[in-house]
């Protein structure tokens, strides 16, 4: 089990919030990271395998477009998908991965091109307008590295915005404590 997984569900579980994964190269490695955590029925709504670039769309609304224009290696794919599960499966946050693990280039990238991505109630947005982050990662290794390293980094780039909400919250009660000052 992971221990980045395990953080993630108890920040998630200790909030209240639920957790949508979209997942491309990495074929259900997040969810199963997740699922393997005892408690994490508690947060985890569940995921979307969205392997062939056609279902992106279909499943999670990305654009058709930005698809067909850039492919599903870009970091708005990542971004489009990680909000498309969080709406489509009603959680509070999305993750997601899209990449090449390889063995070969796809849509004129490099194998080791992924992008994560996360979207969900941040800090200083409004509950709509919400917001994703992504980051892109130029991974090294075999395919089962690159893949097992992208699950490793979203859940890294989770646990980032889910302790930024965190001490965001802890200062504005701390805040209220102290009159406002």
């Amino acid at each position: 089990m992971n221990s980045s997984a395990a953080q993630v569900v108890r920040l998630l579980t200790v909030k209240g919030w639920t957790l949508a994964v979209a997942e491309s190269l990495t074929g259900g490695l997040v969810a199963a990271e997740i699922t393997a955590v005892p408690g994490a029925s508690q947060a985890f709504r569940g995921s979307v395998t969205a392997y062939a670039t056609e279902l992106k769309q279909e499943l999670l609304g990305v654009d058709a477009t930005l698809l067909d224009r850039r492919g599903a290696v870009d970091p708005q794919v990542a971004a489009q998908m990680a909000a498309g599960v969080r709406k489509a499966l009603g959680a509070d946050w999305g993750i997601a991965t899209t990449g090449v693990a390889g063995p070969e280039p796809q849509d004129g990238k490099p194998v080791g091109t992924v992008f994560v991505a996360v979207d969900g109630p941040f800090a200083g947005a409004s509950e709509a307008v919400g917001g994703g982050k992504v980051t892109a990662l130029r991974l090294n290794g075999d395919r089962a590295e690159i893949r097992m390293e992208s699950v490793r980094s979203v859940l890294a780039l989770l646990l980032e915005e889910l302790a930024s909400e965190q001490t965001g919250n802890e200062r504005a009660q701390d805040t209220e404590r102290n009159g406002g000052f």
